[in-house]
């Protein structure tokens, strides 16, 4: 047998040979200590994110509520928060591996001069900015409502990791009118962020309306107990002449993953003395609506979410077919689509929602309004139709 030969190093490298070795230890020693603070930094962010569970008198009232059973809270209808079963793998291959345009190449059109018009008030009594995802202003009879304020850079409980937005948002949170109110559909990420209740808590004397148990995530951010109203399904609050009404929606709630439906989601119905205005946070098809367009409606605008979907999320998101039909059986005149166009949520195209929408919604007997970001509109005056994404793709 043939003996290998082995290839001797000359003694006058091995010094280099050890330095070497040693300044490659030393950076991983660096490395995994930088991972490590930087682990341990995000970690305490995230239990800030987390919030807060409902305790004392706070949980006996959640107690109370006819959605609050076994523990948690519940849809009037079953409903399977995730994925269909059996379909769980191909919507997850999907997710990861799908070839759908998700981003823009482009950036994002936003109105200019938004400010500026925020000044004068609505010549008709009504107008609403798109500034992203699902967050509006709304000006309604006299009355400023922000709906569902997202300023961070991701729907995530970290800074590090989890769906970045792909344009900033088209005003800064000091840029905003005077505000008589917030109101919040649910806990999720993409919904309620800290980071701007934080600011919204410290920079104004805003009142926030909430669902219930949602109050308890707020008053650890630190907004004052006396400016936090939670509100179970069809309890009013009034915002000058404005009411303010927690309507039925079927979603879910959760932050930390293994709290699912510690808090209520719902929607929301604004009844001014002359106008009504429906926005409906993450919903799934429901009937619901029926009865909210019943007692509330007809509404002069519905706010829908038709983004994040997929064939399988039906019992808590809507996609644009279903926001169609939703419309309708809320009464309402016109269609203004959110939740689309800032996260990816789901696996489609980025544009897809409004595609879908453009092409279905006049077989369907729906009037669009679909205005670039931070473009103010007053919906019985203008609804903008012009398909700006297309110019983005």
């Amino acid at each position: 047998m043939t003996t290998p030969k082995v290839e001797q190093t000359p003694s006058s490298d091995k010094p280099s040979r050890l330095r070497r070795a040693g300044k490659g230890l030393l950076w991983v020693l660096g490395a995994g200590l930088v991972l490590f603070a930087v682990t341990l930094v995000g970690t305490t962010s995230m239990l800030e994110t987390f919030g807060a569970s409902a305790q004392g008198a706070r949980l006996d009232r959640i107690k109370r509520s006819p959605q609050y059973k076994d523990g948690q809270f519940t849809n009037v209808i079953p409903t399977t928060p995730g994925l269909k079963e059996g379909r769980g793998w191909s919507t997850m291959t999907r997710f990861l591996f799908g070839d759908e345009k998700r981003i823009p190449d482009g950036q994002l059109p936003m109105a200019t001069g938004t400010v500026e018009r925020w000044k004068t008030a609505p010549v008709s009594g009504l107008r609403v900015t798109w500034l992203g995802h699902s967050t509006m202003l709304l000006e309604i009879d006299g009355v400023t409502v922000l709906a569902d304020p997202v300023w961070g850079q991701r729907a995530s409980p970290s800074s590090v990791v989890g769906p970045k937005r792909y344009h900033q948002p088209p005003v800064s949170l000091s840029q905003l009118p005077s505000l008589d109110a917030v109101v919040i559909s649910h806990d999720h990420y993409d919904h309620l962020d800290m980071p701007t209740i934080k600011a919204l808590a410290q920079t104004t004397d805003v009142h926030f309306y909430v669902p219930l148990a949602v109050g308890a995530h707020l008053e650890f951010w630190g907004v004052p107990t006396e400016r936090i109203h939670e509100m179970d399904w069809y309890e009013e609050a009034q915002v000058g002449a404005l009411k303010v009404v927690s309507t039925p929606c079927r979603h879910f709630s959760g932050r930390k993953g293994f709290d699912r439906n510690s808090t209520l989601w719902t929607s929301w119905a604004f009844v001014g003395p002359q106008h009504r205005v429906y926005f409906g946070g993450d919903s799934g098809m429901t009937p619901q609506f029926e009865e909210i367009g019943e007692r509330f409606g007809p509404f002069d605008l519905t706010m829908l979410e038709v983004g994040a979907y997929n064939e399988n999320w039906g019992d808590i998101h809507l996609g644009p077919h279903q926001a169609l039909k939703a419309h309708k059986m809320l009464q309402g005149k016109v269609l203004l689509p959110i939740h689309w166009g800032t996260f990816v949520l789901a696996p489609h195209a980025w544009d897809s929602p409004p595609e879908t929408l453009i092409d279905q919604a006049p077989s369907a007997g729906v009037k669009l309004a679909m205005p670039i970001l931070a473009q103010p509109i007053e919906p019985s005056v203008e609804t903008p139709l012009e398909p700006w994404w297309r110019s983005v793709r």
